[in-house]
């Protein structure tokens, strides 16, 4: 008898279906994100079903709205080209600037590199992941990029978005005749990062690339097909080799050749010659 007086006690009253009806026109509101006919209901104090969340889910993908200059000349298509942009030297703020300029499928990334930190705080040790990934069209354009976070799938996502923000021109030469495509460096480049220091040796055609597979593969997705390799420094250190070899392709365009030694023919910067079509489509700021 005792155990089923226990039982009624907590059985909860049934609920009449106009109580009901007065909740769901007051608004369940949870957080006080919950939106009903009588405002937030109760201030948005209960956790009900209907207004937990903000309201996160995955919807269709937005439209790309540029927050730049140069992200609204490359979507109104006022620059045709990465090489435009790489003249002169203006900083990409927008991943999308990139995907415009590629097709689907031309990008091609890949992680590199995962591995978790710690960091002690009074509650505990904290664990985040560091990811490193490449991405590069095989054709004279390379980027690095690195992202840290708890999860491994968040750092990836935000590692390819870093790289593509990181995308650098390659230049590539000959070694001897000029004959065919440009297939390895212009000349030696040099790199370092840390303690590890990175030479790139022109190589002549069908030598492949004579290094490690992490520089096999950095070297196949900048589009160098032939080349040696020298390092030296704490080289298992893959994130440091890494940057050191991306530094080095870096170079390639650092180094003014005799063949770059014409008469420059100056032009105006995308800002300066768009000033009009900028000062047009500039949103007004409510």
């Amino acid at each position: 008898f005792g155990s089923r007086a226990r039982q009624g006690a907590h059985t909860p009253a049934p609920q009449s279906t106009a109580d009901s009806s007065h909740l769901a026109a007051m608004g369940e509101g949870g957080f006080g994100k919950g939106k009903g006919d009588a405002g937030k209901g109760f201030k948005g104090k209960g956790k009900g079903k209907k207004g937990k969340g903000k309201g996160k889910g995955k919807g269709e993908e937005k439209e790309w709205e540029p927050m730049t200059k140069l992200g609204r000349l490359v979507k109104d298509q006022k620059i045709e080209s990465m090489e435009d942009i790489y003249l002169h030297s203006l900083p990409i703020k927008e991943y999308q600037i990139i995907d415009s300029f590629f097709q689907p499928g031309t990008l091609k990334d890949e992680v590199m590199k995962i591995h978790p930190v710690q960091k002690m705080t009074s509650a505990g040790q904290t664990n985040r992941f560091v990811c490193f990934v490449l991405v590069g069209d095989m054709s004279g354009h390379i980027g690095l990029g690195s992202k840290m976070s708890k999860e491994v799938a968040t750092a990836i996502r935000g590692g390819i978005i870093a790289a593509k923000l990181a995308l650098i021109p390659v230049r590539r030469g000959y070694w001897g005749s000029k004959l065919g495509s440009p297939h390895t460096t212009p000349m030696k480049v040099h790199g370092k990062c840390g303690s590890v220091r990175v030479r790139l040796i022109p190589a002549p055609r069908g030598t492949g690339i004579v290094g490690s597979p992490v520089m096999k593969k950095m070297l196949a997705f900048a589009g160098v097909a032939d080349c040696f390799t020298c390092t030296c420094g704490h080289s298992r250190t893959t994130e440091n080799f890494m940057k050191a070899t991306f530094e080095a392709l870096r170079a390639t365009y650092g180094y003014l050749t005799p063949d770059l030694w014409k008469e420059t023919q100056f032009v105006k910067p995308p800002f300066q010659e768009h000033t009009d079509h900028l000062s047009q489509t500039q949103k007004s700021v409510i």
